[in-house]
């Protein structure tokens, strides 16, 4: 099985080490990754400037390893549009081990899930991978990787819906402290947003973002509240954001009789 990693803390991550290390044990691994920090990147692309592409050093256990100059989304479409080979195609895209967690509505702004939801519109099955810990050593980030490495056997009796993916959260603490794992659906705000109001050396105003966790109940079946309870969280997610359920509603009050010639 090929597999393809990829990330938005950068190409030097220890989470992206971490899960290489492990994985290339049992599959063939290419590394595709940002050459910086490309955090809460989103889903964005790069439109109006190159991107430059530059092979390294395979490390890590990696058969092979590139640093890409844009998002985390240019990362994983690049990656299997144009660089890779068709015998390197991944099967499997994991994208992680993202420093910090990606829960509730975060999810939007998050680089991590966004490679996973690249990879998802192309029809290859993807996962994003997070551990509720900032700035992780390599020692915290292993058991991590060994729950994707005993995971992935687990999927193949998982067909994956379309335009989905699978995110994960485990958490910041040692292994025998973890009390479970939960299938879950996306929780509310993690955090709420604070913008300290600052003065620099000219007497200019800034702003810096300092969000707070939130204090809010979840539903108990939310990766939120997983988390809490401290078990390893996964969410099936869909990037289809069509809301079904309020297409006749609207139809039928902008639509009468079919006929939508109101204007």
């Amino acid at each position: 099985m090929n597999i393809l990693l990829s990330n938005d803390d950068g190409i030097h991550a220890n989470g992206i080490r971490a899960l290489s290390e492990k994985l290339s044990t049992d599959y063939d691994v290419y590394i595709i990754a940002p050459n910086q920090e490309r955090s809460a990147a989103g889903h964005s692309i790069t439109l109006n400037s190159p991107l430059r592409v530059e092979e390294v050093e395979a490390k890590y256990g990696a058969r092979r390893a590139w640093a890409v100059s844009g998002t985390p989304g240019d990362c994983v479409k690049i990656g299997v549009s144009a660089i890779l080979s068709d015998n390197e195609k991944p099967d499997l895209i994991v994208s992680g081990i993202n420093h910090g967690p990606n829960l509730g509505h975060d999810i939007i702004y998050s680089g991590t899930v966004s490679c996973a939801i690249e990879g998802a519109m192309m029809n290859i099955p993807s996962i994003a991978v997070s551990l509720n810990l900032f700035k992780p050593s390599l020692d915290d980030l292993k058991f991590s990787a060994e729950f994707v490495s005993s995971l992935i056997p687990k999927l193949d009796k998982f067909k994956f819906p379309e335009k989905s993916i699978l995110n994960i959260n485990i958490p910041g603490i040692a292994k025998d402290d973890i009390s479970g794992v939960a299938v879950t659906e996306m929780g509310g705000r993690m955090f709420t947003d604070n913008y300290e109001k600052r003065i620099d050396p000219r007497g200019k105003v800034y702003y810096w973002m300092a969000g707070k966790l939130s204090t809010d109940k979840d539903n108990e079946n939310t990766d939120i509240t997983a988390i809490r309870q401290n078990k390893i969280s996964i969410s099936p997610l869909t990037f289809n954001l069509t809301r079904k359920d309020t297409t006749n509603d609207l139809n039928t009050i902008l639509c009468h009789d079919d006929i939508c010639n109101w204007f």
